[in-house]
């Protein structure tokens, strides 16, 4: 059922439980970052958000004590999709009334987005009064190409504008022959799938750069960290601006 909610500003919007998927097809750029960014987000603003841990090969976000993430294993050892499975997780986000988070590895992302698609899963859990978001890494420098190949995939069968882009410049500028990801072909002919977009900026390595990895390798989530004695004031003072840059960018979000 929806539910009235602030969004910080002092109007109203509607709320409804959300299914937030994080998928693409090229391994280790950073999918689970997202996965536990978001669910920080959402957690901080007063939802009660449940994790699940998709990915059967790297259980990146299941490391993560805050978020108590339910390892869920999808596909058998040959790599075959366990529908039945699936199919029981369906009923679940159609049933409760909770923000679901779900991280997926690369081994099941063309499998589980034609399990998707095939079962016509938005279509069914709109109904049931769920909105679905599919949120979409993409990264600059060598990723660029493989990245660009998932979004294509997921954008041109995807029956709904739900999908939510993360420009990651960590690895690299995402641009490509002097053109930003927004002037790309590949954007141009798919922009009617894309609901919004949330940027990553690459910063100094030295400094940002390695205050955010030591972060990550900690399993720690912003908060967690600002709080640890672990860091210094200087390291703390970087974690607050980048998580106020991007939780700034996810309140202007329709599921915020």
């Amino acid at each position: 059922m929806a539910k009235a909610s602030s969004n910080g500003n002092g109007t109203e919007r509607t709320s409804q439980p959300t299914v937030h998927f994080i998928l693409q097809g090229k391994g280790g750029i950073g999918k689970s970052v997202v996965a536990s960014w978001l669910a920080e987000f959402l957690i901080e603003r007063g939802q009660l958000v449940r994790c699940i841990d998709g990915d059967p090969v790297n259980r990146s976000l299941s490391q993560h004590k805050a978020f108590s993430a339910e390892k869920l294993d999808l596909v058998n050892q040959d790599g075959v999709l366990q529908r039945t499975r699936y199919d029981s997780v369906i009923e679940r986000f159609a049933t409760d009334d909770a923000v679901f988070v779900v991280d997926n590895g690369a081994t099941v992302f063309l499998p589980l987005w034609t399990y998707i698609v095939e079962t016509d899963m938005f279509s069914v859990l709109r109904q049931a009064g769920r909105q679905v978001y599919v949120h979409v890494p993409i990264c600059g420098g060598e990723m660029l190409n493989d990245t660009l190949l998932g979004f294509k995939t997921l954008a041109e069968s995807a029956p709904e504008r739900n999908l939510v882009l993360w420009i990651n410049e960590y690895f690299g500028p995402v641009a490509r022959d002097g053109k930003a990801f927004n002037q790309m072909q590949v954007y141009l002919d798919n922009q009617e799938k894309v609901l919004a977009s949330v940027g990553i900026p690459r910063r100094s390595a030295d400094t940002y750069g390695e205050t955010v990895r030591t972060m990550r390798e900690k399993k720690l989530t912003f908060g967690e960290a600002i709080a640890s004695p672990e860091f210094m004031l200087v390291q703390k003072s970087r974690l607050h601006v980048v998580r106020r840059e991007l939780f700034d960018q996810l309140e202007k979000m329709s599921f915020a």
